[in-house]
């Protein structure tokens, strides 16, 4: 595999641990906001846009929960 999948790999695995551990605590939505946007730069790298620009997507999405989480879980 080259960089660019290892990378790839990377991103989306990250995007999934974050995501299952989301209810232990705000940072982890954070993570999975940060995961989101590698996969994103991953998508256009790989010449997806469609994925990368559904990712920012997500990212944002994330980041928004996140700011509206900080409040209630410490």
């Amino acid at each position: 595999m080259d960089a660019l999948t290892w990378f790839g790999l990377f991103a989306v695995t990250a995007m999934l641990v974050c995501y299952a551990l989301e209810d232990r605590s705000h940072r982890f939505i954070l993570a999975f906001a940060a995961a989101c946007a590698l996969g994103s730069i991953y998508g256009f790298l790989q010449g997806a846009w469609p994925f990368g620009v559904v990712e920012a997507i997500w990212s944002l999405v994330a980041l928004r929960r996140w700011h509206l989480s900080k409040g209630v879980s410490a």
